[in-house]
């Protein structure tokens, strides 16, 4: 059980990208804490109407809610839609994303435009209503341990990533002090679609630690992140250290 100064209990989040993987699992672990959630989905939605479910046994609300967030205008709705539906929310988990495999030569004005839209600005957007609502909250921005890297299969998505962890600062200096803005940066979590835990294990050496993490380490950052209330601007990287590598003394 959740101590009363951990207790989301009366708090409404809504997060984006909830139906699978990490999505699925910080808004449960929010509900598991207290919060009412809104789980927004792109095209699952027989998934996010179980995660709807798992919540709804937890004994706090869920509400789902479909946008295509790569249409700038239903991802500025989506905030005003969750608002109507469930009342004013508290906090935002801007986690969905695209990962689609670009390289530099044969990127696509296309490519790098369906990337940036929902990679970046759909949590710009989201972002400025959550700040509208002119109260107090916190936003928590997925990024990526790769952008200290240089990921050459995924051009667009790196470039897109980057441009959130710079809107993330920018932000957090922006909607002060009402509003908190931080990040996290999973790293050797989960395999990508389609692979499964030997993916993890062939990479377990790339970092420090020398082993993968799982969702329940992002998880864990992002309540904190959602707690401490005299933090903004930052970015966690749960991805074993690798960050570091030749990156020593910062991005």
């Amino acid at each position: 059980m959740a101590s009363e100064a951990a207790s989301l209990h009366g708090k409404t989040a809504l997060v984006t990208g909830a139906a699978k993987r990490l999505g699925a699992a910080t808004a449960l672990e929010l509900a598991r804490h207290g919060a009412n959630v809104v789980i927004h989905y792109g095209k699952s939605q027989a998934e996010a109407n179980h995660v709807a479910e798992q919540i709804s046994a937890l004994g706090v609300r869920p509400w789902t809610l479909p946008a295509n967030l790569g249409d700038p205008e239903a991802a500025e709705g989506l905030f005003d839609r969750a608002v109507r539906l469930a009342g004013p929310i508290d906090i935002l988990v801007n986690n969905a994303s695209i990962f689609p495999r670009t390289g530099l030569a044969t990127l696509s004005a296309a490519d790098l435009h369906a990337n940036i839209d929902v990679n970046a600005l759909a949590p710009l957007l989201l972002s400025r209503r959550f700040f509208a609502q002119g109260r107090p909250g916190c936003v928590v921005n997925f990024l990526d341990a790769r952008i200290t890297d240089y990921d050459t299969e995924h051009a667009a998505y790196h470039l897109s990533k980057r441009m959130l962890f710079s809107l993330t600062r920018m932000m957090a200096l922006e909607f002060a002090p009402a509003v908190r803005v931080n990040a996290v940066a999973p790293g050797l979590i989960l395999p990508p679609e389609g692979e499964d835990q030997s993916y993890l294990e062939r990479l377990a050496h790339t970092n420090p630690l020398g082993r993968h993490g799982d969702a329940r380490d992002v998880t864990d950052a992002v309540l904190f992140l959602i707690r401490s209330e005299f933090v903004t601007g930052q970015v966690i990287f749960i991805d074993g250290g690798r960050h570091m590598k030749g990156a020593l003394y910062g991005l």
